[in-house]
């Protein structure tokens, strides 16, 4: 029989053993939560305690050549919120109200909601869902700064814990509509600006910036603590990018561009206007267009791009180039007779006409009256290969180097796809497509001696945090003829058009030689051409000696009007001379004393096309 002593002495030893079970089960334990699981739960713990501030890079900015700004950024302040301190009432109830209260668009629902969502749905890699914690969500983006602060200022006072106000950036286009097209525009994707066209989607690279993520330990109620961890990325700002444009022109040209729609109410019209010595850019617009600051009113067909992506026929603004072709061979002289039999003609069984008559004239007048026929015999006369090489050389067929995108390489078909009419079409601008730029980049050569060069619309890009200042380089250009004597000879041909007697007189500007060409085009509707629908237009430069640019204005479906000379012409006439007194390019006195005389001659019977 046991005594009390034994007894005691028993328990003694089955507590000691408990003990010792329990102690080698906590010491198995936290070897485990110490050393083997140690990671797992320190993250989750870090989860805990830690929280994540995002800071943003500034995206490059747009400038013109001058240096006045065309895209900016404004300060902002994104609005968040973590449910996991948020998502309790009475606190959910207030802080809805404060922001239904003050941000505009925004319902007490909608907040209230946002406030309390403390989960979310997490996809995992296999494809499956689980339901995990939620500690961001998204209040509001691109708050005004003043509002922002005004908002932060009454969360402070009502002592609302884990919402967040970072500060941010929103695109601007402090010029409104001016060169929005080229310029395009962005559209804020969770905190980014994600570009949708123009300058702003091709040179996304170069413009975009990274942010920065700051982690820090933080006590219960979200306010971080002096101490702990603290880690933070750089953040990187995008580079400035320099246009060609020059503001100035740029509005000028905007402005008769403007003129011109409520005059003729079109479908659309273009005007670009380039330096042929370099290629630059410096004035380029089309209607219609849009406002990037209002989203509400734009739409597709207003921002797409037409000066890179349409395609039309360019019409009797081709004639200069297939017959400086000619020129160029020897086949002809600009005093070399052609018979325009009296405006129409037939060949390949198909009757070709002029919409006047015109008998036995020189080459020149057939440039100057814009002669259907005329053209067509100077082309037969070079034979099809080398009319196909000669508007090969002017780059039709082929994308101008515009750093924009999509550009279009239009429609010209190579010389085994041409049949017994194109000889006598593609000339005079029939059966063959351009874009607006691609005409412009093909006048350009006419007007600097030949030289085919890529069309620029970068001048340089600007390191943001370096101040480094990278040059876009100027290639060589291609010549496009063998005889140098040629380039005179196409202008001074060019020249008459512009003068008494020619189909642009409306472009004509007293004291400087105007060298251009006037086109009136059909348009191909249902597999026939048109007689109520056309593209007017008329490309030229100034001085026709020393150009200071060339100019593009093309007009599609004017009503009231269809010639090129009578719709485009006189807008060319306005935007040219307002051009060249802002450039400070002086007239010639003798050439203003001509145009008078001129002026009070007897007039001749207007030529159209």
């Amino acid at each position: 029989m046991l005594t009390s002593n034994d007894s005691i002495k028993i328990r003694i030893k089955l507590v000691a053993a408990t003990a010792v079970i329990c102690f080698c089960l906590l010491a198995v334990k936290l070897y485990q939560v110490q050393i083997e699981r140690h990671e797992e739960l320190y993250e989750k713990a870090k989860k805990q305690y830690t929280a994540v501030k995002k800071t943003y890079g500034r995206r490059g900015e747009i400038f013109d050549i001058q240096g006045n700004l065309l895209v900016g950024n404004i300060p902002c302040a994104d609005i968040t919120a973590d449910p996991q301190i948020t998502g309790d009432e009475p606190f959910a109830s207030k802080a809805a109200r404060i922001f239904a209260n003050h941000l505009t668009d925004m319902t007490y629902a909608e907040a209230y909601s946002r406030l309390t969502q403390k989960t979310r749905i997490k996809k995992l890699a296999d494809g499956k869902t689980e339901k995990v914690k939620n500690s961001y969500v998204v209040i509001a983006n691109n708050v005004a700064l003043q509002e922002a602060e005004e908002l932060k200022a009454i969360v402070k006072v009502n002592k609302l814990k884990g919402i967040i106000f970072t500060d941010t950036y929103r695109r601007f286009y402090p010029k409104s509509t001016l060169l929005s097209n080229i310029l395009g525009f962005t559209m804020p994707d969770q905190g980014k600006d994600v570009p949708v066209i123009g300058v702003e989607k091709t040179f996304d690279k170069q413009m975009g910036s990274s942010d920065a993520t700051e982690r820090f330990e933080r006590a219960r109620d979200g306010i971080p603590l002096s101490y702990g961890l603290q880690e933070a990325d750089k953040v990187k700002n995008g580079f400035n990018i320099y246009l060609t444009i020059n503001e100035p022109l740029q509005s000028i040209l905007e402005e008769e561009l403007d003129s011109l729609i409520v005059k003729w109410r079109p479908k659309a019209a273009y005007a670009i206007m380039v330096d042929p010595k370099t290629g630059n850019v410096m004035a380029i617009a089309q209607r219609p267009s849009f406002n990037p600051n209002d989203r509400k009113t734009m739409s597709p067909d207003a921002w797409r791009i037409r000066i890179t992506e349409d395609v039309f026929e360019p019409g009797s603004t081709m004639k200069p180039m297939a017959i400086s072709g000619a020129l160029d061979y020897g086949v002809i002289t600009p005093n070399t007779m052609f018979n325009c039999e009296n405006g129409s003609w037939t060949y390949a069984g198909k009757v070709l006409r002029d919409s006047h008559r015109i008998g036995i004239v020189p080459a020149y007048e057939v440039v100057q009256k814009s002669s259907n026929i005329g053209t067509a015999k100077i082309a037969i006369m070079m034979g099809e290969q080398r009319l196909h090489l000669v508007l090969r050389k002017f780059g039709f067929g082929a994308s101008t180097g515009i750093p924009v995108t999509p550009e279009t390489k239009g429609i010209f078909r190579p010389l085994n796809k041409w049949d017994a009419l194109s000889i006598s079409r593609f000339p005079i601008g029939q059966g063959i497509g351009v874009s607006p730029i691609q005409l412009v980049r093909a006048y350009c050569a006419l007007a600097d001696n030949g030289n085919l060069r890529k069309i620029r619309l970068v001048d340089r890009i600007e390191n943001t945090e370096t101040g480094v200042v990278i040059k876009k380089s100027i290639e060589e250009p291609f010549q496009v003829f063998n005889n140098p004597a040629t380039p005179e000879k196409i202008v001074n041909m060019m020249s008459l058009v512009t003068k008494k007697g020619g189909t642009a007189v409306g472009a004509a500007i007293p004291g400087f030689n105007v060298a251009g060409k006037t086109g009136t085009s059909q348009k191909f509707i249902n597999g026939q051409y048109s007689h109520a629908n056309f593209f007017s237009s008329f490309i030229g430069f100034v001085p026709a000696e020393n150009p200071a640019f060339v100019l593009l204005v093309t007009v599609d479906e004017p009503r009231g009007s269809y010639y090129g000379g009578a719709v485009a012409a006189p807008y060319f006439k306005n935007i040219a001379l307002r051009a060249l007194r802002y450039l400070d390019v002086k007239p010639d006195p003798k050439l203003i004393e001509e145009a008078e005389k001129e002026k009070n001659s007897k007039n001749d019977i207007p030529v159209r096309d």
